[in-house]
């Protein structure tokens, strides 16, 4: 009798994690460069495609090179970077759904988002979800902007803690230092992820480590792509700028990579280079490999261990009625 393979109704497919620098705090034209990776991505067949955090319009890396007293320089980049950031669902993105829906594959972008919802002036760092039809099924903020950045982004909050059903596999990820948090990755595991994304502007040892970390523990393919930037990729007319070492041609080296539910890295790292990974992967690979080890099934012990998630939106208008 021939025996028959477990797929858990999901389709193998090839996952593109995209290296590459925006066009520095330039929306249109990052957007079309990204358009353009897309494509590039589908026509060698992936289906998942990756890019990094706050790829749109830029990672505002000054915040770790400005000293504390420019606050002008401060103002001015904020300034810029709101002007340059997106709304979610926004006319902005509709390039990138008509680059989706062209390429038959699904998008997760890195965007600086701003809060339309209230005063329009503050920023979330943020992952956009696109399916293969073009359409945004979600959008994830971070929870904690890291040290300085908090300088230009906000707290998210647990709405969007979400995971997505796709062909492939369930869908879901953490943004950059989110993936320390151990109670974040324990929802993303709860929620069935299978495809794990993990946009960052880390790169190296121990960020490497905490990639095949998260896919042994969660028994996920992890998919993490980061900005690769020289320094010539951000414009003289930026003053801060100067405050970088003249010696240092890479402002970040990138260092995307792709892991399987074993925790092996099966693409990259890609260091010092613009580029596209890519990986075949089968989600049954990893629904397989929690037979020894599932951390939010039999493995979680939840007679000793409970988890609470607020999924409320923590909104700064509360709509009232009263009653006469």
């Amino acid at each position: 009798m021939e025996e028959k393979r477990l797929t858990m109704n999901s389709q193998p497919c090839t996952i593109a994690a995209v290296q590459s620098s925006p066009v520095y705090l330039d929306r249109r034209a990052t957007i079309e460069k990204a358009c353009d990776l897309i494509a590039s991505a589908a026509k060698n067949g992936a289906r998942l495609i990756v890019f990094p955090e706050a790829f749109v319009p830029a990672y505002p890396d000054w915040v770790w090179v400005l000293p504390p007293n420019e606050n002008r320089i401060m103002a001015d980049l904020y300034a810029t970077l709101l002007s340059q950031s997106v709304r979610v669902p926004g006319e902005e993105l509709l390039p990138l759904c008509r680059a989706a829906k062209s390429a038959k594959a699904y998008v997760v972008m890195g965007v600086s988002e701003r809060n339309v919802d209230a005063s329009g002036t503050s920023l979330y760092n943020t992952l956009v979800y696109i399916d293969d039809r073009g359409t945004i099924i979600g959008k994830h903020r971070k929870l904690v902007p890291t040290a300085p950045e908090r300088m230009v982004w906000a707290q998210g909050d647990g709405s969007t803690l979400e995971v997505y059903d796709t062909p492939y596999g369930k869908l879901g990820g953490l943004i950059c230092w989110e993936n320390y948090m151990p109670l974040a990755r324990y929802t993303m595991f709860a929620g069935g992820t299978q495809l794990y994304v993990a946009p960052t502007w880390d790169s190296g040892e121990p960020w490497l480590s905490t990639l095949k970390h998260i896919a042994k523990e969660g028994r996920v393919f992890v998919v993490s792509c980061c900005i690769a930037m020289r320094l010539t990729d951000i414009n003289d007319d930026f003053a801060f700028k100067k405050y970088y070492k003249k010696n240092d041609e890479w402002v970040n080296s990138g260092d995307s990579a792709i892991v399987n539910p074993d925790g092996k890295l099966i693409a990259g790292p890609l260091n010092k280079a613009e580029g596209i990974l890519y990986a075949e992967v089968d989600s049954a690979q990893a629904s397989g490999l929690r037979w020894k080890l599932d951390v939010a099934g039999h493995y979680a012990r939840p007679d000793v261990f409970t988890l609470t998630v607020n999924r409320s939106p923590l909104r700064m208008i509360q709509d009232k009625k009263i009653e006469s």
